[in-house]
């Protein structure tokens, strides 16, 4: 697989095929990564520079070159060079302006982004017309981190897609497709042991975020403050959370209107304090459902593995792309190993 490198305007500067090794990792929610390692050269250190930017074929993202490490020894002559996707040069922006958001979520993901200091070469994508809502305020937030917790809150996957004909980068978010074998609409995937492709498996469970109940506090002190619960449970089953929503403003709405705020509220929170799950492992990319063809990154697949009693109905957050040796395999994440919890208070 040839690296094409390209500077920060877009232009073309050169390819690299001498690489030993290009790990290009996919992420759903966040920028991927990539890392890259290559002989030494007088050409590989001119295209390996900070700031340029590396694509290749078949691929809807590049990376920018962020970290560089030389090594010369008596048993080694390497360049290696990692970075993040270009959906990272949000790290790079703050929210500035005050921003309260009520409506949906897609939307907000675009107005933050419009709002901040322009990112050269960046233009909005086709909205999509996600229905998913939330409400918020943020102020002095940083830009990547909100588009994160707004990815998450909708299960919505974002990125910076280079146009390097027309020199241009455009924001899109989009959604991954059902495959799981709980639906009989589109084509179905399943990672297991019968299908040889469930490889060097690694399954993680964590339930000690998990919350089954809500009490949300909002306007007023004391006696006075207003209350609502969200969800249930009983015994050791019940697992309560505290959310405190002052932050929500009642005015110019009604009491039934509000109290609806406070109940969205807890419902995210519960929404974000789930039982973790997640499977990685390896396969092949052209074996019985084959990469970008019958699956890709965002779409939820089926996993069993029988051996340990599993069967789980996960989105594919990560897709990590490993070439090595002449050869090419994927290791997909099903699931999140931890969720990040969304705290939407501007504090």
């Amino acid at each position: 697989m040839e690296a094409r490198i390209y500077d920060r305007e877009l232009n073309f500067k050169g390819v690299i095929e001498n690489h030993t090794s290009l790990i290009w990792c996919r992420k759903y929610y966040v920028p991927g990564n990539f890392e890259i390692h290559a002989p030494i050269t007088d050409r590989n250190l001119q295209l390996l520079a900070k700031g340029n930017i590396i694509s290749k074929r078949g691929s809807e993202e590049a990376g920018v070159i962020e970290d560089i490490e030389n090594e010369e020894s008596d048993i080694k002559n390497e360049i290696t060079a990692k970075g993040r996707f270009l959906s990272s040069y949000m790290d790079r922006r703050l929210i500035k302006s005050t921003v309260n958001f009520s409506g949906k979520i897609e939307v907000a993901m675009r107005q933050l982004l419009e709002g901040a200091t322009p990112i050269p070469l960046v233009e909005l994508g086709t909205l999509n017309g996600f229905s998913e809502t939330v409400e918020f305020q943020a102020t002095m937030k940083n830009l990547m981190l909100y588009e994160t917790k707004l990815a998450k809150a909708g299960a919505i996957g974002y990125r910076f897609r280079p146009d390097f004909r027309l020199k241009k980068i455009l924001f899109e978010t989009y959604k991954g497709t059902d495959r799981t074998t709980a639906q009989g609409v589109n084509s179905r995937v399943i990672f297991s042991e019968s299908y040889n492709n469930l490889n060097n498996v690694i399954y993680k469970y964590n339930d000690q975020q998990y919350r089954t109940k809500a009490i949300v506090g909002g306007k007023g002190e004391g006696a006075a403050r207003v209350y609502v619960e969200v969800g249930g449970g009983t015994g050791l089953d019940l697992r309560e959370i505290f959310v405190d929503a002052k932050d929500i403003q009642s005015e110019g709405m009604t009491a039934a209107a509000y109290r609806a705020a406070l109940t969205q509220r807890g419902n995210e929170a519960l929404a974000t304090n789930i039982i973790a799950e997640s499977v990685e492992c390896e396969t092949e990319a052209d074996i019985n459902f084959k990469y970008k063809v019958h699956y890709d990154l965002g779409d939820i697949v089926t996993v069993k593995k029988k051996k340990w009693g599993i069967t789980l109905n996960q989105r594919i957050t990560e897709l990590q792309e490993v070439y090595e040796y002449g050869g090419m395999y994927v290791v997909p994440t099903m699931g999140d190993a931890l969720p990040e919890k969304i705290d939407w208070s501007d504090k």
